[in-house]
């Protein structure tokens, strides 16, 4: 993989953060019924995790000698808290894909700092995976 490709897909990975932040805000306001408090604080809670995700991202995107993306990816729809859990983990598990290709993109290009760092990242998505995947277990359909 050649710069120009890291840093496209880099960015790729960028405009995904920057969803998985507008998500996490939107779907911590449209959470609704008994469990809303929780929903709220659960949404809430990992954006934290994005924003430095995406900041990391940006900074590495400018260090390689480009611009960053501002254009976010499409934030899926969702109406119910069950939709809503279901296009986070739909999410999650995209960004553990593509950070764990992303890794071995970076080895490939002889970063091994921008590959550890995305070995961290893995880990987080994954975390926020097995997190959500619990709160759905015993979700009513």
């Amino acid at each position: 993989m050649d710069k120009s490709e890291l840093i496209d897909r880099l960015n790729d990975d960028l405009a995904n953060e920057l969803s998985a932040i507008t998500q996490y805000i939107v779907y911590a306001a449209k959470a609704t019924g008994p469990y809303r408090p929780q929903l709220t604080a659960f949404y809430l809670a990992e954006v934290a995790d994005e924003q430095v995700h995406a900041q990391f991202l940006a900074n590495k995107i400018v260090a390689l000698g480009e611009e960053p993306t501002t254009e976010a990816a499409l934030v899926p729809s969702a109406s119910s808290n069950r939709d809503m859990l279901e296009a986070v983990l739909d999410a999650e598990r995209l960004a553990t894909r593509n950070y764990t290709a992303r890794e071995a993109h970076a080895e490939a290009f002889g970063d091994k700092g921008l590959a550890v760092e995305l070995e961290g990242m893995v880990r987080d998505e994954s975390r926020h995976s097995e997190e959500t995947e619990r709160i759905l277990r015993d979700w009513p359909l």
